[in-house]
Order: C-alpha cells, then structure tokens, then sequence
C-alpha cells in the first residue's frame, strides 16, 4: 500500500463517485477503478460498495478513510517541516559576541532582523572572549562569532566580515590632567601607563600600531580581558585606556571620555563564521545579515 493508493482511495471516498474521483485526479475512470480494485486485493476484502448511482464505504473502508486523512496530513507536515528546514526557517543558531557587538548595536540590529524574518528559528547569544568564540565556532559549538579582529592570522577554515569600523576614545579619570582636553592626539599617550583590552599577553594589532606611532615611549601598565574592568581601572586613575567609540555610551561616575584623533587606530567588528557552513538555518542568518557586510580581504584563501 503506498501514498498514491491512499490519495486515489481518499478521492473516491470523498468524492462518493468514480467519475468525478477521477477527474479531480486528473485520470481515466479505467485506471483509477484498477488502482482501487489493486488496493482491496492486498488489504483482502472490499473498501466500497458501487452502486449505480453512487459509491458507499464498508466498515473497513470507513476506517482506512480516517487512518488515510491521517497519514496524508501526516505526511504533508513532514514536507512543509523538512522545506522549511532547507530553507532555514526552523534550526538553530548560536551566536558568540564581544565588545563592540553590543554597544555598537549591530548584534541586536542583526538578530531583530532575523528573528523577524525567521521567527521560528532558535536564536541564543553567549557572551564569550573573541578567541574563545574562534576555538568554539571550529569545534562546532558555536555557529557565529562577533568579536574584534585582533590578529592578523586568520583560520583558513573560518570566513571573517567586516561589519563596522569606528574610532577610539580615550577614557580616563575625571580628574587626570587631560580631561578637560575635548579631544588627544597620539603623542599626547606617550609615556602614559595604557590599560588595553585584551585577552591574553600576546601582542595585538592595537599594540602593533601603537609601538609604530609611540615607539619606546610606549607604556602599556594593564592588559585585561574584561570591558567594564578596562573602563573602572581608568576611572579609578590607574592608566588611561583606549576602547572603540560605541563604548562612549557607558556612563560610568567619574569616567570621562575623549576622541581620540587617530585614524590609525581605529577599531573594527568582524562577524565570523564556518567556510563549509552545513546548517540551513546557520546559513540563512548569515545571508540574512551580510547586507553592507564587507567579505574580509584573504578570508577565502
């Protein structure tokens, strides 16, 4: 008994009439009565009762007709659900965020759209350290990762999208000498003990460009790996620290914050994901919110 047996049986049932069973079918009367006459010589007894004027069902055809609607219906669902799959509107996507992603807004920006678009698909978000985010996204714990992009190598397995790019402020005491500046140039930090955001003692681009403009005058004093902990250290006058404008928004008693006059400098978001992506789902948010997205040079190579 296959699903054509069922759909032919169900229009008959329906339709209470061979002749126009048929022609909803979109077949010859012949070969649907063959198809019914097939159906009840493998169940082993009559389904219907031909009448000259119209068809009734048995017992065992009554009940075949309300397990078919069901099976079909069944079936249906099966279909819409795996398209749907395909297409990414159910599944789930995990994302990693840092820094920026937040207090730039783009990480909510992306994730309203999608979830606009794609309200049945599942989104969680895990606050976690840019290389954490790299580590998880190639082991496949985590689909997508927003982080900053610190280092200059990148894995040839992961796609990295530049998504923003900003200036940075300094942030320091409200009573350290240059606050009362509206803005700083470079030469203005030489000397004084930075405090960098950062996850581990390796050097980072941020690093990099700034032995280039400071040279031996360079004073990097803290390395942390937490934000807010980069923003207290600095109001409480232990350094001053060097963070993207989006975190400007974080009004902190005692913090103060100037633009930093550097395009150097800047600071940029990257959105990073798996090469061979295999998840439908994964694969729609990424479409999704690649609108203004810049491919990140040699992220293909």
């Amino acid at each position: 008994m296959d699903l054509r047996h069922l759909k032919y049986f169900l229009a008959v049932a329906e339709e209470r009439h061979f002749g126009r069973a048929a022609e909803r079918l979109n077949i010859v009367q012949p070969a649907l009565s063959m198809q019914i006459k097939a159906l009840e010589a493998e169940l082993g007894g009559p389904l219907l009762i031909r009448t000259s004027r119209r068809v009734e069902l048995t017992e065992a055809g009554k009940l075949l007709q309300a397990e078919a609607t069901r099976t079909l219906e069944q079936v249906e669902n099966t279909r819409l659900a795996v398209e749907r799959s395909i297409r990414g509107e159910t599944g789930r996507v995990r994302i990693g965020f840092a820094g920026n992603a937040v207090f730039s807004g783009r990480l909510m920006q992306d994730v309203r759209s999608f979830h606009q678009a794609y309200p049945d698909a599942e989104i969680i978000c895990q606050e976690l350290a840019p290389q954490l985010q790299k580590e998880a996204i190639q082991n496949g714990t985590l689909d997508v990762g927003y982080m900053p992009d610190y280092y200059p190598d990148h894995e040839s397995t992961l796609v990295y999208e530049s998504v923003g790019e900003w200036g940075r402020v300094v942030v320091m005491s409200s009573e350290h000498r240059f606050a009362g500046k509206e803005s700083l140039t470079v030469d203005m930090l030489a000397h004084e003990p930075l405090i960098i955001y950062a996850i581990n003692d390796m050097d980072s681009q941020l690093d990099t460009q700034l032995g280039k403009l400071l040279g031996d005058s360079l004073h990097i004093a803290y390395r942390i790996s937490s934000s807010l902990s980069v923003l207290a250290m600095a109001g409480a006058g232990l350094g001053i620290a060097l963070v993207p404008a989006p975190l400007a928004q974080v009004a902190i008693p005692g913090v103060v914050y100037r633009v930093l006059d550097s395009k150097e400098l800047a600071a940029n978001l990257m959105m990073v994901s798996r090469k061979d992506e295999p998840s439908a789902a994964v694969l729609a948010y990424l479409n999704h919110t690649r609108t203004g997205c810049n491919i990140y040079p040699g992220a293909f190579e």
